[in-house]
């Protein structure tokens, strides 16, 4: 039962593991990893040089503070209001509602965001002409670029996050609710005292694995919500990576982008999880 994970773990994970060494070689794929010039650091210290890096700095650690102040609560909250519904039929309808977007893929969802909101025949725009305003060009605009980013992912992926959390709700001692009932605690209260505590490790848990994706902002959305008037404020690590390692074929320097992401990465994991068990939670390890 073990064998299929561990080979998932080994082909897919561990064994890629050895790519990040052509991030120190001035890599050339005829010549393979042995034979590659080993140039040290230097693809580090070009990057950090770059003009772009601070832009991409800036709008990649924006839209990863969006995600986690904006979307991280959102599973939580579902959570706790799919936990309050009584009617099994009615709670299961709502629970498969807001799971289907996440088997929708980001080509279809970016597809309907076209659909709604450009600026010929959009369904948005066409409300606000009716409603006495001017159209606005959402798909364009470096302004709008990252609320529309969050609101997909938020419609997309809120629903499917609620999962962990319902699993750990269920595992709540019935009995707790029945004495603060007793003790006048109406539904707030519960909430407050019994529901979130019951849940606090989960969360905790959650939070630190997603700071180990800090800098991960979604390769394939970005790029197909990106285009000329609106990189400014879009271009990210993961589009950038793109841009030099695959369409100029600079596979050495385009990986030190990334294994500088995974640094970060992991600082924000092992920080965050010494200061969780300060706080008396026992983190990730």
């Amino acid at each position: 039962m073990l064998l299929p994970g561990i080979l998932y773990f080994i082909l897919f994970k561990y064994l890629p593991m050895w790519g990040v060494l052509i991030a120190f070689q001035n890599y050339q794929p005829f010549r393979g990893f042995l034979y590659s010039d080993w140039v040290g650091t230097r693809h580090f210290i070009r990057f950090f040089s770059e003009p772009a890096f601070w832009m991409l700095f800036r709008n990649t650690v924006m839209l990863a503070l969006y995600n986690l102040i904006f979307f991280f609560p959102l599973p939580i909250v579902i959570a706790l209001m799919l936990n309050e519904i009584r009617k099994e039929v009615f709670k299961r309808f709502v629970q498969t509602m807001v799971y289907i977007p996440h088997f929708f893929s980001w080509v279809v969802v970016v597809g309907v965001v076209y659909i709604l909101f450009t600026v010929e025949g959009g369904v948005i725009n066409e409300l606000i002409i009716r409603a006495g305003g001017e159209p606005i060009n959402f798909l364009i605009s470096g302004e709008w670029f990252r609320t529309m980013i969050m609101a997909e992912v938020i419609w997309k992926e809120t629903g499917w996050g609620t999962i962990i959390f319902l699993a750990a709700l269920a595992g709540v001692d019935p009995q707790l609710y029945e004495a603060a009932k007793m003790d006048g605690a109406g539904r707030a209260r519960q909430i407050w005292h019994i529901t979130l505590p019951a849940i606090r490790s989960t969360i905790v848990i959650l939070f630190i694995l997603r700071l180990g994706h800090f800098l991960d902002t979604g390769f394939e959305q970005i790029i197909l919500m990106l285009n000329a008037m609106n990189r400014e404020v879009g271009e990210v690590f993961d589009t950038y990576v793109y841009s030099v390692g695959i369409n100029q074929a600079q596979f050495s320097y385009s990986t030190a982008v990334g294994l500088f992401k995974s640094f970060v990465g992991l600082i924000l994991v092992l920080s965050a999880n010494a200061i969780s068990k300060k706080f008396g939670e026992e983190g990730i390890y």
